[in-house]
């Protein structure tokens, strides 16, 4: 099981969107049947079935057993992820586009970026499982508490700077078989444990 898997197809998407469907795939972290998930859940077993052939279908969850009990055989199932994303790509039609509105001081251009980031690194870890190769990725993820509004923009002017200078640096457009590779940094605010909940 991966532990972040992303969901490109649009009719797996819907599926996992579906309340009942999303529960048991968080149940399936751990290896379920059909009979165990419906005490969990409440729902009739034969309901439950329904959704695990559904979930299964769309490569959602995945048969890790089989064991006869009685007169039936017993399938235990297991969520191919413990947790999932869906892709852009899999609302093309309407993906957002950075390109349409670059302003690197919008909140929706930030997602937009963010959006880019998810489809393209789920495009290349689609690509690289299925080549069973490691994907060379690098992420950096912080924190930092302002005093005012005034030391933020500072802040973000004196790492644009600095960023520029480093790609600067290393960019080199002649490289014979070099490959290019996006570097995304951004700056937010953090959202605190109310703001979570509401």
């Amino acid at each position: 099981m991966f532990e972040v898997a992303v969901i490109e197809d649009p009719s797996a998407a819907e599926v996992s969107l579906d309340p009942v469907r999303a529960r048991l795939l968080a149940e399936l972290v751990e290896p379920g049947s059909a009979t165990m998930l419906a005490a969990k859940v409440g729902l009739p077993r034969q309901k439950v079935n329904y959704h695990l052939r559904t979930l299964e279908q769309h490569g959602l969850v995945e048969l890790v057993e089989e064991r006869r009990k009685g007169n039936v055989n017993e399938r235990l199932m297991q969520a191919t992820a413990a947790s999932y994303v869906i892709s852009p790509t899999a609302l093309a039609a309407v993906q957002p586009d950075p390109a349409r509105a670059p302003d690197r001081l919008s909140a929706r251009w930030l997602l937009a970026v963010s959006a880019r980031l998810v489809r393209d690194v789920g495009t290349l870890l689609t690509g690289a499982t299925k080549a069973k190769k490691r994907l060379a990725t690098f992420a950096l993820d912080g924190e930092v508490r302002f005093a005012t509004a005034a030391d933020r923009a500072a802040f973000a002017e004196e790492l644009a700077g600095f960023m520029t200078q480093l790609v600067a640096k290393y960019h080199d457009e002649q490289a014979e078989g070099g490959r290019p590779h996006r570097v995304v940094v951004a700056l937010h605010p953090s959202v605190n444990a109310k703001e979570e909940e509401s």
